[in-house]
């Protein structure tokens, strides 16, 4: 069984780490971006490429909640 590991950095991204595959909508793969085997995936809804995280958090300052 693939180990996968998930870190919620605070105010900022999911980490994902190890053997996973991303899907769109539609089921189809979504190439990660990043290094093999580590993404970050946005959490403040911002992104310019979603589902990843591009930064956009910190500009505008983006701040976690207990829903999110």
């Amino acid at each position: 069984m693939a180990t996968v590991k998930i870190e919620v950095l605070k105010d900022g991204p999911y980490i994902v780490e190890g053997d996973i595959v991303i899907l769109d909508a539609e089921g189809k793969p979504i190439e990660p971006k990043g290094k093999a085997g580590k993404v970050a995936l946005c959490r403040c809804g911002r992104s310019s490429e979603k589902p990843f995280c591009d930064g956009t958090h910190r500009q505008t300052c983006w701040k976690e909640t207990e829903n999110s």
